[in-house]
């Protein structure tokens, strides 16, 4: 099968829409555990390798930050010879080049490759990961030394970060492309997405389906919304309807899990017949479940996490509580409601434990004076901190 493919921007790479994400089917985030790999666990990375190769993806995109990924990956490519027209990794930004040059040196080792054609800095989320990169004799400066050796293609970043921070970095036009966060249940950067086709960048949606709501296990309520289609294809032909997006980013980790993602791409052509329905269908179900006057008003002058008490990112827990109100999404709910607070610069503030413990009421109303209903957004607040309130991830994941 041969997959669509698109002009990646300025790069010229002949993109697939379907990129091959390496970060679900590595044995572990802890790279040590790399000589606990079974012989089983390495045979279904190649199994997918193989059948990636099948099915004309032929980018396929790692980083130094998915534990046993690229050693997987380089063992696979070694193994099973199906290695990619367009290989990708990502190493995050650091204010030592010495260091960042040794991470890089390390990847290229990892998987076993003499070139890597796009090579991304991993994570800019903030601003001084912005200057570590961009600065004099910085990270980029150390990526044009291999770029002119040809061990380099083209450079790139991806990020986490707030839509006016990616607008800088690009901005600077010392980029070729962007990886970044854009679906149905966030579409904050789609101005970005605009400014990104401005100045002729690749651009590629991280963790449609993951982060996009968990789709690999949907919601019974999700499900019929998106109805004939899964939720997976459904997103899949949200993301590559707009023309400026150039691929998103498909994790596997089982074999199976190709499945859904080809039969989005089959129905690319049809997507101007399906999805507008479908986005009504979700439109109205979250009017009705939350009321046309929240619908369209509840992110209103809300204060940002950095000065917010007790660092309590409201909006982020506001539009957790609106995807659960509306579509039933409580596992991807709860994920996300714990991973704040412990998930740094990736998912920065803190979810809502310290409510009525470090944090009172009063002291939100002072942020919120200029909300339409701050009652009924503490009200919100509480509700998720009955709901999730007694765990918290032991884990970070990253991407």
């Amino acid at each position: 099968m041969d997959l669509p493919y698109r002009r990646f921007g300025r790069t010229n790479l002949k993109m697939p829409v379907l990129s091959l994400g390496g970060m679900r089917f590595q044995k572990s985030w802890d790279e040590l555990k790399f000589s606990e790999i079974s012989r089983k666990e390495q045979e279904k990375v190649e199994n997918i390798l193989i059948l990636a190769n099948e099915f004309g993806f032929n980018h396929i995109e790692t980083a130094k930050y998915y534990g046993t990924s690229e050693i997987q990956i380089g063992m696979g490519f070694k193994s099973t010879k199906k290695i990619p027209k367009i290989i990708q990794t990502k190493i995050p930004p650091n204010r030592d080049t010495k260091l960042f040059e040794g991470e890089l040196l390390k990847s290229f080792e990892k998987l076993q490759v003499k070139k890597i054609d796009l090579l991304a800095i991993h994570g800019i989320n903030s601003i001084e990961h912005l200057h570590q990169a961009v600065r004099e004799g910085g990270c980029i400066d150390i990526l044009r030394k291999y770029q002119k050796e040809n061990l380099i293609g083209h450079i790139g970043f991806s990020t986490h970060g707030e839509s006016s921070l990616i607008e800088k970095a690009i901005s600077t036009n010392l980029f070729d492309y962007v990886n970044l966060h854009w679906y149905f249940i966030n579409q904050t950067n789609s101005k970005v997405i605009d400014i990104a086709h401005k100045y002729d960048l690749g651009v590629f949606i991280i963790s449609p389906t993951d982060k996009g709501g968990h789709l690999h296990t949907p919601s019974t309520k999700m499900l019929e919304l998106c109805r004939p289609l899964h939720p997976i294809v459904f997103n899949d032909l949200f993301c590559l309807r707009n023309n400026k997006v150039h691929t998103i980013s498909v994790g596997i980790a089982k074999e199976k899990d190709f499945d859904l993602h080809i039969e989005a791409v089959s129905l690319l052509p049809k997507s101007d017949y399906y999805i507008p329905q479908i986005l009504n269908n979700l439109k109205e179900e979250s009017i009705s479940s939350l009321g046309l006057e929240w619908y369209q008003t509840w992110d209103k002058n809300l204060p940002n996490w950095e000065n917010t008490p007790g660092g309590i990112n409201i909006p982020v827990l506001l539009w957790l509580s609106n995807l659960i109100d509306s579509f039933d999404l409580e596992d991807f709910a709860k994920s996300r409601y714990q991973l704040l607070g412990n998930g740094g610069h990736w998912f920065p503030g803190n979810n809502a434990n310290l409510l009525d413990v470090d944090v009172s009421e009063s002291q939100l109303f002072k942020v919120l004076q200029r909300h339409i209903k701050p009652k009924k957004v503490i009200r919100k607040l509480r509700v998720l901190k009955e709901k999730f309130g007694e765990k918290s991830l032991s884990r970070l994941s990253n991407n």
